[in-house]
């Protein structure tokens, strides 16, 4: 503009100068001659915020260009008048529209302390702050899987042998070393106290001891009974109390084949030899408890029932050797048998096959003697059977044979110790010889 009181003249401006950005452009005097509009430039669309941050790319400075030349003859410029003469932005770069930046709001990091309450800022402005790179973590040595091994296992403590025990060794001068633990060499009290425990503590022993006394007195009792009639004379006495005990005898076998072959089994024999390496005195121990048990309880069963029986019943009194064969020497026939079970339970080390064998001894003969007395050829067999067999056996004991030519008195018994001898002494033999 010019001033209206004085003019001064001022300095023309050269036609490369442009006036700073952002300044009011002077209005032209009057009656001036207006320059040549120039086409607006073009302005860039600003874009939205990118969703990830990029760095920003420094924008090239716009080169002054040249206005065009002044018009040769026209009219004089006034003093103080500036052109102001809108420059073409460079090229942009690939990528990014010249005059944009792209800003990206950052969400400030928990714990970070807060700026210190100064002057409040001006409406409108915007503080930037450069992000520093994270820190790169710490670089780990690569994993070696055998040295890691070494590290990870550890290591036993070194077990430190006495001084005692060195001096002792082979070549040294002290004397040998004497443990503070009573040592005390096995016999047989330890393997009956072992075979004692075994048989008390497993349900197979009640349960077959329990049924045999059942059928032993219950039966005893049953034909005390039928046969209490003032009219019936019964001769010899006790001669019926034998029936209830030959059932009995089905439950004594099973007992004296589960002592051997029920640890066979089980693998449990392993463990008893091994505490006992003595396997004749294994075998010793488990024969000494089961009989003894066994002949207990038979003993004061038949004991029970033959007291009834003489008491019931009428006929003559029973002599003291009726008595001994009815009360103890079925006890030590019943005891016996079990022996024999036992004996085959070593043999066989298998339970069924043992109690199969054992019941086909005892009821077999007697079935097949039936059968072949039909014929005259095997009628004499047929007899031997009958008369050897352990039922025809017990009930001799009691003066009642099925025939009365076979064993009589104590011989039956006598016959039975036999049996049972050669079937244990198998049985020692195959126990030393055979492993287990």
């Amino acid at each position: 503009m010019t001033s209206p009181q004085q003019p001064q003249p001022q300095p023309q401006p050269e036609p490369h100068d442009t006036a700073a950005p952002g300044a009011a452009a002077p209005m032209p005097p009057a009656g001036a001659p207006e320059p040549p509009a120039q086409p607006p430039a073009e302005q860039p669309e600003p874009r939205p915020l990118a969703a990830h941050p990029q760095p920003e790319q420094p924008q090239a400075p716009m080169p002054p260009q040249a206005g065009p030349a002044p018009q040769e003859g026209g009219p004089a410029r006034e003093a103080g008048t500036m052109m102001l003469q809108a420059q073409q932005p460079p090229a942009a770069a690939p990528g990014k529209e010249a005059g944009t930046m792209m800003l990206q709001a950052q969400a400030a990091p928990q714990g970070a302390p807060l700026p210190p309450q100064g002057a409040p800022k001006d409406a409108g402005t915007m503080t930037l702050q450069a992000q520093q790179p994270p820190a790169a973590p710490p670089q780990q040595p690569p994993y070696q899987p055998q040295q890691a091994a070494h590290q990870q296992a550890p290591q036993p403590p070194q077990q430190q042998i006495p001084a005692a025990w060195q001096a002792a060794g082979p070549g040294g001068g002290a004397p040998a070393y004497v443990s503070p633990i009573p040592v005390r060499r096995t016999n047989l009290g330890h393997a009956l106290a072992s075979e004692w425990t075994k048989i008390r503590s497993v349900r197979s022993t009640m349960w077959t001891l329990g049924v045999m006394i059942v059928l032993n007195v219950g039966i005893g009792l049953m034909i005390a009974l039928l046969l209490s009639d003032p009219y019936r004379t019964a001769d010899p006495l006790l001669g019926s109390a034998w029936l209830g005990l030959l059932l009995g005898t089905l439950c004594v076998i099973p007992l004296g084949v589960l002592v051997i072959s029920s640890e066979y089994g089980t693998g449990m024999i392993r463990t008893t030899f091994t505490a006992c390496p003595s396997r004749g005195r294994v075998l010793t121990a488990k024969a000494i408890v089961l009989f003894g048990l066994t002949f207990v309880i038979t003993t004061l069963s038949t004991t029970l029932v033959a007291v009834v029986h003489a008491g019931m019943l009428n006929g003559p009194a029973p002599t003291g050797d009726q008595w001994l064969r009815a009360t103890i020497g079925s006890g030590l026939y019943v005891a016996v048998l079990s022996l024999l079970a036992l004996g085959a339970g070593a043999l066989l080390r298998h339970s069924a096959g043992a109690i199969s064998a054992m019941l086909g001894l005892v009821l077999l003969p007697m079935l097949l003697a039936v059968f072949m007395m039909t014929s005259e050829s095997l009628r004499p067999v047929a007899k031997a059977m009958i008369e050897y067999s352990i039922p025809n056996s017990l009930g001799a004991l009691y003066d009642q044979p099925f025939l009365g030519s076979g064993p009589s008195g104590w011989q039956p018994l006598l016959i039975l110790v036999g049996v049972t001898a050669v079937v244990l002494g198998g049985a020692y033999a195959a126990l030393e010889k055979r492993d287990v």
